[in-house]
């Protein structure tokens, strides 16, 4: 990493990963604008109480595996992935949330600080279009005390993300 990242990543707050990924995005405005707050925001309506958003506007970032391989999905914090709907996207016979381990050792980032891109290992990436309903969403930056601001077409495009409707449908 360079100084200029590591420095950069330090005053934001942001994971140096992700910084770095940043940068290699040609994104390093993105880290004047990542924010770091002292409780943890780990869970979307932590994240929105800290920013003062609603919780569609944060960008939850979960990992399934499907068929045992692991996948990003990227949802809306006020809601819920449907697995069904994953796997139907997915063709896989079968979807479970991943646990702990494996998202730590796929993205390099624990539960509730995972960004929706700079990851250890390139994963398939599924982005609900409810984020499209918004002008500006928030997701981690790469720890449980810090989140950035992303423009939901730039957030699809900088994860690879397949646009899809993966969200589970209130009755």
């Amino acid at each position: 990493m360079t100084t200029t990242a590591a420095t950069d990543a330090e005053e934001s707050g942001a994971h140096p990963r992700f910084a770095e990924a940043l940068r290699a995005l040609g994104l390093e405005e993105l880290l004047a604008r990542t924010r770091r707050f002292p409780e943890a925001t780990r869970t979307a309506a932590e994240a929105a109480a800290a920013i003062g958003c609603e919780l569609s506007e944060i960008c939850k970032s979960l990992v399934f595996a499907a068929d045992g391989v692991p996948v990003l999905v990227l949802m809306d914090g006020a809601s819920r992935v449907d697995v069904e709907r994953v796997r139907e996207v997915l063709g896989a016979g079968k979807v479970t949330r991943a646990d702990a381990g494996v998202v730590r050792e796929t993205t390099g980032y624990a539960i509730g600080g995972v960004p929706p891109f700079g990851h250890r290992t390139r994963t398939r990436v599924l982005a609900d279009r409810s984020l499209l309903a918004h002008d500006v969403v928030w997701a981690a930056a790469g720890t449980p005390h810090t989140v950035f601001p992303v423009e939901p077409k730039q957030l699809v495009s900088h994860a690879g993300a397949d646009l899809v409707d993966v969200r589970e449908q209130t009755a």
